[in-house]
């Protein structure tokens, strides 16, 4: 009898197991819901790197002989105790208490620029048979615009796919503009276009419109089409009028990078859901945030210029009663190494890098990972790009593990993503 009892039991063993894990599996997951309404996505185009800015380290020698790994800057205290950041970043230093430096994203593409923007930008690898929403179109579907008179999503920099909507279509796309003051391309009518005009114009293309079948790509592209006429009006359009703002605020968010930022906070009060603001403007150092060899001799411009730009927004935000309601992050393709190359720039990075968050009402507190003496490998709270993403998410009462629909097959708004938990009060 016990031989028999044995063998039952042994039997039955895998069968338990198996009824284990698919409890658990049944058993849902609580996720964190957040309440932020809006997102200003920063994009800091080249792969900036964390040492020389929220995850600072001994200082380096990029003249010695041999040259010396390390952080470029020095660093300074931060309004967060314990928590430093490299010396170019002093208004944002005093504000750190809004702010959490995600000091152990990491993600495993190939560390080629526009592989790892694409990734960044939707959480997934580039599919030969799928082209994936970026993370603004999946909120510009899930949540919409806050304003039915505004865009849902908007790029105030150039267009690629790694931006767009992916098999979600056309009319979850992004509006675009790359000169602030002009607002987007064609969204201004000719002063000989009365309202009238626009009225006639409009009727004589209503009927075309209708001719186009429901449920198809060129459905989704009439869509937008009717967004854009919508749009195309003085009410929308006086957004990008600066000049309504003060001189002292307009100076305060500096140059042009600071100026697409107070335009930001503009659009996001008018009901604009998520901002892509981007900051790859070679001009200022000669390479933008890609500081390979010559690029790493004025990074502090660019630096500098982010510390103007990202502290007067918050200070802007907060005046406004927008803080907790709208969600700063600050993303970048994938970080940079200690080790200085022949020119005396970095290389990159993707082992670990710094990607920033602030506002959104999230429990900030301005770091959040550990990595090594030289920021090179992840100590502690190691943060996947879609970790990531599912944070900005659920900041936004968005659920990351919601399926969205690519024609028949189910695809999940994050890749796994887990948003960060210490974040969420």
């Amino acid at each position: 009898m016990k031989r028999r009892r044995f063998l039952q039991s042994a039997a039955m063993a895998p069968l338990a197991s198996f009824g284990v894990r698919a409890a658990s599996a049944a058993t849902p997951v609580s996720m964190p819901k957040g309440k932020a309404e809006h997102c200003i996505f920063i994009w800091l185009g080249g792969g900036m790197c964390q040492a020389d800015t929220f995850d600072p380290k001994a200082l380096g020698d990029p003249k010695g002989s041999p040259k010396k790994a390390g952080s470029a800057y020095p660093s300074i205290e931060t309004s967060v105790p314990g928590v430093r950041v490299c010396e170019h970043l002093p208004k944002v230093a005093r504000q750190m208490e809004h702010v959490t430096a995600v000091r152990t994203v990491f993600h495993n593409v190939i560390n080629e620029h526009a592989i790892a923007t694409n990734f960044v930008h939707t959480g997934r690898p580039v599919s030969g048979n799928t082209t994936y929403p970026s993370i603004g179109s999946i909120v510009a579907h899930q949540r919409g615009a806050a304003n039915p008179k505004v865009p849902a999503y908007m790029l105030i920099g150039y267009p690629s796919p790694s931006r767009g909507p992916g098999f979600l279509g056309a009319k979850h796309g992004n509006i675009y503009l790359s000169d602030t003051k002009a607002g987007p391309s064609g969204f201004t009518r000719p002063g000989y276009v009365t309202e009238q005009r626009v009225i006639a114009r409009e009727q004589l293309l209503k009927p075309l419109q209708e001719r186009v079948a429901k449920e198809s790509v060129l459905a989704d592209y009439e869509a937008a089409q009717r967004e854009a006429l919508r749009l195309a009006g003085p009410e929308f359009m006086r957004n990008f009028n600066l000049d309504e703002e003060s001189a002292d605020l307009r100076n305060a968010y500096g140059s042009e990078f600071g100026q697409r930022c107070l335009l930001a906070r503009r659009l996001i009060q008018d009901g604009v859901r998520f901002i892509e603001v981007s900051h790859n403007l070679g001009f200022v150092n000669g390479t933008g945030w890609d500081t390979h060899n010559d690029g790493q001799l004025k990074q502090h411009l660019l630096i500098q210029d982010l510390d103007d730009a990202l502290a007067t927004l918050i200070a802007d935000l907060k005046t406004h009663g927008l803080l907790d309601k709208t969600l700063i992050a600050v993303g970048t393709e994938f970080g940079r190494p200690p080790e200085f190359d022949g020119g005396g720039g970095r290389g990159h990075q993707c082992s670990t890098f710094s990607m920033i968050l602030a506002g959104g009402g999230l429990k900030h507190c301005g770091a959040y990972g550990v990595t090594d003496d030289l920021s090179k490998t992840i100590v502690e709270n190691p943060v996947s790009t879609p970790d990531f993403h599912a944070t900005i998410h659920a900041a936004l009462g968005i659920d990351p593990s919601h399926e969205l629909m690519d024609a028949s097959r189910p695809v999940p708004i994050t890749d796994g993503g887990k948003p960060i938990a210490a974040l969420f009060g």
